[in-house]
Order: structure tokens, then sequence, then C-alpha cells
């Protein structure tokens, strides 16, 4: 039987949230509701949540999906609060996970469990990459190997009836330890490593909290038609026989940008913010609706990295003209020029575009965070 012991006693004040860090939000759900759904599609038989008072309410709410998991009363540190879960889990095999650590993977938990079968314990753990150096006073007194630092991270698994006797031990003797694998190494033995994964990390500052970077994609679509001595794409006046159907100046690209931007965000789409059925935007310049796009973002918490682009035109010609724009959208989106890539074929004579009727863009962005959204 495998019983695991989830702490989220803790505050987190060190992320600066008015909430406990595990009940904040973090890709749509609370941070604990990811070891929640790990442990439970890894078949716990039994999943405990040391919380405080004041947040059990929220916590029990969170376990409505998962039958296996109950709630219990931590302690005043993480210690307290295992000790209690060890008295009370019923499990021969018992995982400790920090509930911090939302990005745990199945490989990483059923190979935690193995290790306590074949080692009697299993402590999830990286080789660090940087030097280790111990210090004392600001002053280096130690700096181990670095090939043999590692560095712990969460599940733990034992043997529960060893790990409960070390817990005992250790409050007989008035001591305290930072996690399982030390307490089980004073009063046990030393604890056997198992593979972690740098992804699994431990979320601990505001910083952390950033969403995850996102991909967007947009497409639009301008028939030739309007009586005008030139089109624009990407801001750029390019001279033509006819101009491009559109409330606005029919800037294709830029409209095309605009709603990847806007879906990768997960915002309404320009239709929404830039109706053509308001006058505000009757030939409004798209470069500048590009820049409130930018603003909305940051508004979100993203900007751009970077931007694809690929053009379908039959003419006119616009080879000499992706250069300035490529100039003019990097230069509002806030990257380099570099990063925005833009691409112009024709279709081979074949549909809408192939007559000439008119113009057809898409586009793909990749946005990053650019702050913590408390």
């Amino acid at each position: 039987m495998i019983s695991v012991i989830i702490c989220a006693a803790g505050r987190g004040k060190r992320a600066g949230f008015a909430e406990n860090k595990v009940l904040h939000e973090l890709g749509g759900l609370p941070v604990l509701s990811w070891s929640l759904s790990a442990f439970s599609a890894a078949g716990a038989d039994e999943i405990v949540v040391a919380c405080s008072e004041r947040d059990e309410a929220r916590v029990r709410a969170l376990l409505a999906p998962f039958p296996a998991a109950r709630t219990m009363r931590g302690g005043e540190t993480r210690g307290a609060s295992v000790y209690n879960a060890l008295k009370e889990v019923r499990g021969d095999i018992v995982l400790v996970h920090d509930a911090a650590r939302p990005f745990v993977s199945q490989a990483v938990i059923q190979g935690c469990i193995q290790s306590v079968k074949d080692h009697g314990s299993g402590v999830s753990a990286i080789p660090a990459s940087d030097t280790v150096a111990l210090a004392a006073d600001g002053n280096i007194f130690s700096v181990p190997a670095r090939e043999t630092a590692y560095l712990v991270q969460t599940p733990q698994g034992f043997e529960r009836d060893k790990l409960l006797s070390a817990y005992e031990k250790a409050r007989a003797e008035g001591l305290s330890f930072t996690d399982e694998s030390g307490v089980y190494a004073q009063y046990i033995a030393p604890p056997h490593l198992c593979a972690g994964e740098r992804e699994n990390r431990k979320l601990t500052y505001a910083e952390d909290f950033l969403p995850a970077e996102r991909v967007g994609f947009g497409v639009d679509t301008h028939a030739f038609g309007a009586e005008a001595d030139h089109i624009v794409l990407g801001g750029v006046h390019i001279p033509f026989e006819s101009g491009l159907i559109a409330h606005s100046d029919g800037d294709v690209v830029c409209h095309a940008l605009m709603d990847a931007l806007l879906s990768a965000a997960g915002l309404d789409d320009i239709g929404h913010h830039f109706p053509d059925t308001d006058e505000r935007f009757l030939h409004a310049d798209s470069m500048e609706l590009l820049r409130k796009v930018v603003v909305m973002l940051a508004g979100a918490g993203y900007a751009a990295k970077n931007a694809s682009i690929s053009v379908l035109a039959e003419r006119p010609r616009l080879a000499p003209h992706i250069a300035q724009m490529k100039e003019n959208l990097a230069g509002t989106l806030g990257v380099a020029k570099s990063a925005v890539g833009i691409a112009a074929g024709t279709n081979e004579r074949l549909g809408y575009v192939g007559e000439g009727k008119g113009i057809t863009v898409y586009a793909t962005v990749l946005l990053m965070p650019v702050k913590a959204q408390v």
C-alpha cells in the first residue's frame, strides 16, 4: 500500500502573496491541485494533505475529484506535520512531497516507489551543475567535489515504520531536520538517491509563478478592390493599382499578427477590441492598433518574444519591402529585428490568392511572461 503525505501547511511568505502560495493559481489551477493530480494518477492508495486550519476549507474543496485524498492539520514545522501524518497513514511505503513542487512527473514518482522497494528508501535528487560552497558568516569553509553534490527534491520515499521511528527519536532528542532524508540518515541509514528532474523545481518566490511561454496563431484575409494607389503591409505603403478593402487601413499583416498575439494571451480577438462597426477605427493606422495590443499583453503579464509571418500574395512583389516591414514590426513589439521573420510567396495561381483577388497572412508568435500575476 502506498501512502502520500503532501506538505501544504506553510505560508510561503517569500512569494509575497496574500494567500498560501500552494493555493495560488498556476496554469489555471491552484498549485496544490497539480500535485494531487500527479499522485492520484500514479495510483496512490491514500493521499494526506497536511494543511493549516486557516486553509483547511479551501484545501478540502480541492480534494473533491480525488477520493483517496483527505486533509489533516499540519504542525508548526514541516517535521511536525510529517510526524503527525505518519501516525495516521496506513501504507507500507510512504512518500513525502512538497505541495510547492507541482511539476513532479510520473517517472519521478514511480522511480521513488521502486527505490523504496529495492533499497528501503528513495530520495529524488539531481546532480549539482554548479559548484556548491558551504559558508558561514559570509565566508566559504568547504567546497565539496561537484561530482558528489546533489540537489535534493521531493518526493522522498521510505518504509513507513522506519521513518516514523526516526521522527520519534528526533522528537525525543529535540532535534529538527529540513526534510525526511536528514532524519532518516541520522537514525536509520544513509538514504538511497533516485532520479529527480530539473523540471521538478520548487516554487519559492513570486517570479517562480510567472506563467509559461505561450504560442499564438492568427490568420487574416483582405480582398483587393478599394479605391487607392497602394496597400499597407507591416506599416509599409506599397504602390499598387488597388487597395485592400477594410474598415481600417487594411494592413492584413498587422491584423494577423494582432490576432496571434491576443490568442496567445487568451484575450479576445481584434474584432472584439477594434470592431469594424466603430467609426473610431475607420481608416485606422493598424500599426497604432498593434501598439495598443502590445499594451494589452503587458497588462496580461506577457510580451512578444518572436513572431513568424507568412504572406500569400500573387502580387504585388513584396521582397523589396520585407526588411522595412520587419523593422516596423520589431520596433512596435519591442524585440530585435532578428526576432521577426517574414516570408512572402504566391499561391501558384490557385484560388482567390492565385487569381490576384486578395491577400492572406498567417502569423505565429511566442509570448514570454514579464511579471507574476499576483
